[in-house]
């Protein structure tokens, strides 16, 4: 399926029924009084978050969106059928604007939340309504009211406990696919992700939602690599884990160049909590895998962990340090 984090929709509520302006007819009865029923109300357009959802791709293809019309009413005091409501759902973390794009509406952030973007309007009333001591007799009737339509943007933010970053190429996917099961394209490449993969880890009876976020190259808060795409979508991880490989010939650039970028689009995002991990190390002699840890992680407050995904237990010990960073 293909990622697409921002679209924009029309939608429209369903307007409400006319009243109705009948007069009972029986057999033998000459003159019957009023008995026009009102309107059904227009039914109404919900936005619904949904965890198992993590693209707007839906609405690329379907931009107009309307609910359902109320019915009108009928003689007998029949009240119309009132219109069905219209649920749309989206990606938890969607955030919903006015046609402007920068007028925030609303913002999705716990699951099956639900919100009323476009009310129904309500059905019109009947003739029976207008009936009094002095007119016995009212052929007055309303319409009714026309439901709300507006043009909206959705914008998806990733919402993970857990977002792994780092530089292109340095195992962000196979460490998603080795600690959740989730497939993302993994080559030996750089740019093999394109686009923010979610995967669920599922530790000791705890549900950790994980993040792969496309790696960030120099200049990325300015646009550069679609970076600032990206970077929007850290801004919703809880915790980041910062993925270097152990290759690099320096390795304090690597994680400079990558904590620059943060710095540079907000400096909010250095306030999260860190974890960093040196992948790679089945490439490594293991007698100078300790030397080349200590030397990194001196002067670090942030937790300093290794890796190797081909190595089960190695995956296994990053799946038990990143329980202790999910509440």
């Amino acid at each position: 399926m293909k990622f697409l984090d921002q679209v924009k929709i029309y939608i429209k509520a369903g307007d409400g029924g006319d009243g109705s302006p009948s007069f009972r007819r029986e057999k033998f009865i000459e003159f019957g009084g009023p008995d026009g029923g009102d309107g059904g109300n227009g039914g109404s357009v919900i936005l619904k978050s949904e965890r198992n959802l993590n693209t707007l791709i839906d609405y690329r293809y379907q931009q107009h969106h309307k609910a359902g019309r109320g019915t009108d009413g009928a003689g007998k005091k029949r009240t119309g059928r009132g219109g069905e409501d219209l649920i749309l759902k989206v990606p938890l973390g969607t955030q919903v604007f006015e046609e402007d794009n920068k007028t925030l509406i609303y913002d999705f952030k716990k699951q099956n939340d639900k919100f009323v973007v476009a009310s129904g309007g309500k059905g019109g009333l009947g003739n029976v309504r207008f009936k009094s001591s002095t007119n016995r007799a009212p052929r007055k009737f309303t319409k009714g009211k026309k439901g709300e339509e507006f043009i909206i943007w959705l914008q998806l933010k990733t919402i993970a406990d857990i977002g792994i970053i780092g530089l292109p190429n340095a195992g962000k996917s196979s460490l998603l696919s080795a600690i959740t099961g989730a497939t993302p394209k993994i080559a030996n490449y750089k740019f093999t992700t394109l686009n923010p993969n979610l995967g669920v880890a599922i530790y000791d009876d705890k549900e950790i939602v994980i993040a792969d976020i496309p790696g960030l190259i120099e200049g990325a808060h300015k646009g550069v690599g679609l970076g600032i795409k990206f970077l929007k979508h850290i801004e919703r991880c809880k915790t980041l884990l910062h993925l270097i490989d152990i290759t690099e010939k320096n390795l304090e650039n690597s994680y400079n160049q990558v904590k620059n970028e943060l710095k540079n689009y907000s400096k909010d995002l250095l306030k999260k909590r860190e974890i960093i991990v040196l992948n790679k190390v089945d490439l490594i002699e293991k007698n100078k895998i300790k030397d080349i840890v200590k030397k990194f992680s001196k002067n670090k407050k942030s937790e300093t962990a290794t890796l190797s995904t081909l190595n089960k237990k190695s995956v296994s010990n990053i799946k038990a340090i990143l329980l202790n960073y999910v509440s």
